[in-house]
């Protein structure tokens, strides 16, 4: 009976102990990317431009927000994740950007197929922070017509220094440097006379 008993409160002390230690781990803090104002859709659209799903670099299709450490080391990071999938924020924050800057094109997610719609697909093959204090984005676009012909295919960067430290100053930097890829992605679809 004794022995039962000291069993009893040793199990229960042993239970105490490890709520204890797992209530004691914080959950990881989630970012979105900040997001533009809401604009109009356009009257009456002449071209249609649909936006395939992103393609990342393998590195970057994770939770934890990727930070350069030096010329050659990458961290993902545990404590500091993203909220959504990056790829699905990328996608909709270009998209945005995108019927933002160009009015008379109709901007919509590439889905089933649309007669006469060109296609725009990118690669990102850098969004991270860098031990410089830089919010670094590259890759690569290219434009596709309706047949699946490749009318353009460039290259593409942007960096923004942060305005202080820390992952919030980090993810409000990748958003501007996103933006300034999409202002110029827009700008060479209509210099390029593709839209």
């Amino acid at each position: 009976m004794l022995r039962r008993l000291s069993l009893f409160w040793l199990a229960a002390f042993t239970s105490l102990l490890l709520s204890a230690c797992a209530s004691s781990v914080s959950p990881p803090t989630r970012y979105m990317l900040p997001t533009s104002p809401a604009v109009n859709a356009p009257s009456r659209a002449e071209t249609t431009l649909q936006v395939s799903p992103l393609r990342l670099a393998h590195y970057l299709d994770v939770d934890g927000i990727v930070m350069q450490l030096d010329d050659i080391t990458l961290n993902e990071a545990r404590e500091h994740q993203w909220a959504e999938s990056i790829g699905r924020q990328l996608e909709r924050a270009l998209r945005a950007e995108l019927a933002d800057q160009l009015p008379s094109v109709q901007v919509v997610r590439a889905e089933g197929s649309r007669p006469s719609a060109l296609t725009l697909s990118l690669e990102v093959d850098q969004f991270q922070g860098r031990y410089d204090g830089v919010a670094v984005t590259s890759g690569q676009w290219q434009l596709r017509d309706s047949d699946g012909e490749m009318l353009a295919l460039k290259s593409f960067t942007a960096e923004t220094v942060l305005d202080q430290d820390g992952y919030p100053a980090l993810v409000r930097s990748l958003g501007e440097s996103w933006q300034v890829v999409a202002e110029q992605i827009a700008d060479q679809l209509s210099q390029g006379g593709y839209l």
